[in-house]
């Protein structure tokens, strides 16, 4: 039998000169544009498929392609005729020839193209969900979520062994500003007839948790567009465009949009992509806590400035009216006395037989009094020093409950809670971008510093 086995080298061979025997030089093909792409040289890369009646089995499939020459005249005539850009999701009716590589296999050249034979049915599929979604009210629900702050808490749909995904946490966890991200794999099938349902399950999980996250993240690496056609799904669609969290995309390249993409409260271009939008958004919340605590701190620290000159002011001023009134009441006591004593030498001298008592009652009566001078001036004394430090003793807790709020708003109870700062030359790095290969910065965590180099 070996005798008879041929090369592929042969085999494609033949093959290509069959076809190049039996068909004809040019054929009208009716099929559906997919993945359609132009390089840097202007050639037009694409793939033709035909799907069944229900728009989820693929029928056939093939490698198209167009001339840069061609392409820049038949794009120009398309969209001038159609109002619309050549991309996926077309219907059209081309003019091709049949090229059989012995390498790279069969592929269709278009040399033509029909514009009044346009939308395709995954187009047409695509705007009746995006009108049905409309009609039900519930096409912006998603978009009108609040993302949460800090949004750290993510729940990821994603295949656990594609690329995207494992590209998506490498975003996450080699951030520059070292924050923490805690996410959780709900895994499901990304592509193919049962994505559609794997996903809303997977959905479905997430809602029976969803007090335990901030946002959920959908996400798959490139490919061609015709396998992101599930992620056009009415139903799909309806349930993240009515989810109560969050839903960020990341399913494919700049040139996909799908109508989950369109549905979703953030649609980025890649995983990666949507690892950096978590990043931008966790960078700008901790600018906010950051400007906040240093306001707060300012704010604390005058206010206590304030009150303690009020708390002096107020010191000084009790401690001169009491010197003032103990000088008054001093006064008063060295001129009673002196009224008395004349008084006294008076009655001496007009009753000088009376003397002995009346300078016994005088005595009493002096003493009496000075007695009761002095107890007044004793309970006032001590009714101001109560009033003093009642007053000291009020003004001593609200500065202690100043300084308790401030501690509580301190930087260093923040990096308490998980957070870091990075420093640049003693100054606090706010952006990526400020810094350089070859800098040396430094993490300040709770418990101590850590020196980098930036690579």
């Amino acid at each position: 039998m070996s005798q008879n086995a041929v090369s592929l080298y042969e085999l494609n061979s033949l093959i290509k000169a069959v076809l190049q025997a039996d068909l004809p030089e040019m054929v009208w093909v009716r099929a559906e544009t997919s993945d359609v792409r132009v390089n840097q040289n202007g050639h037009c890369y694409l793939e033709f498929i035909e799907k069944d009646r229900t728009g989820k089995a693929m029928l056939a499939k093939a490698r198209g392609m167009i001339w840069a020459n061609t392409f820049f005249l038949l794009k120009a005539y398309f969209e001038g005729a159609t109002k619309q850009p050549f991309s996926s999701g077309l219907k059209v009716l081309v003019q091709v020839s049949i090229e059989f590589h012995e390498v790279y296999g069969l592929s269709l050249t278009v040399h033509d193209i029909d514009p009044a034979y346009t939308l395709g049915d995954q187009a047409l599929n695509r705007a009746a969900i995006l009108k049905q979604l409309e009609e039900d009210g519930v096409l912006y629900l998603n978009k009108e979520l609040e993302l949460p702050v800090p949004a750290n808490r993510i729940a990821v749909i994603s295949s656990p062994t594609a690329a995207g995904y494992e590209d998506f946490l490498d975003q996450l966890g080699k951030n520059l500003y070292g924050f923490v991200f805690y996410t959780k794999l709900f895994p499901a099938i990304m592509q193919g007839d049962r994505s559609e349902s794997s996903i809303i399950a997977a959905l479905e999980r997430i809602y029976d948790n969803s007090d335990c996250f901030d946002a959920v993240v959908i996400i798959r690496g490139g490919g061609a567009t015709s396998d992101l056609s599930s992620f056009d799904s009415y139903l799909l669609a309806a349930s993240c465009a009515q989810f109560p969290l969050p839903i960020i995309t990341g399913i494919g390249h700049e040139r996909d949009e799908t109508v989950l993409d369109i549905v979703a409260h953030t649609r980025a271009k890649t995983p990666t992509a949507v690892a950096e939008f978590l990043i931008d958004n966790m960078s700008e919340t901790a600018v906010e806590l950051e400007n906040f605590s240093a306001n707060i701190a300012s704010i604390v620290t005058q206010h206590l400035q304030e009150e303690a000159v009020k708390l002096s002011v107020f010191e000084t001023k009790n401690t001169f009216i009491l010197k003032g009134w103990q000088r008054e009441q001093e006064a008063f006591l060295s001129s009673a006395k002196n009224i008395l004593t004349k008084d006294l030498q008076r009655i001496i001298r007009e009753n000088s037989n009376g003397l002995s008592l009346l300078q016994d009652g005088l005595t009493d009566k002096s003493q009496q009094i000075t007695k009761s001078l002095n107890d007044t001036i004793v309970r006032l004394g001590e009714s101001l020093n109560r009033s003093t430090l009642q007053l000291i003793k009020d003004e001593d807790k609200k500065l202690e409950m100043q300084q308790k709020h401030l501690q509580l708003l301190s930087p260093e109870n923040i990096l308490k809670k998980g957070y870091t700062l990075t420093m640049k030359n003693g100054k606090v790095v706010k952006e990526n971008k400020t810094l350089e290969k070859g800098d040396r910065i430094t993490t300040v965590f709770a418990n101590g510093k850590t020196d980098s180099i930036v690579e």
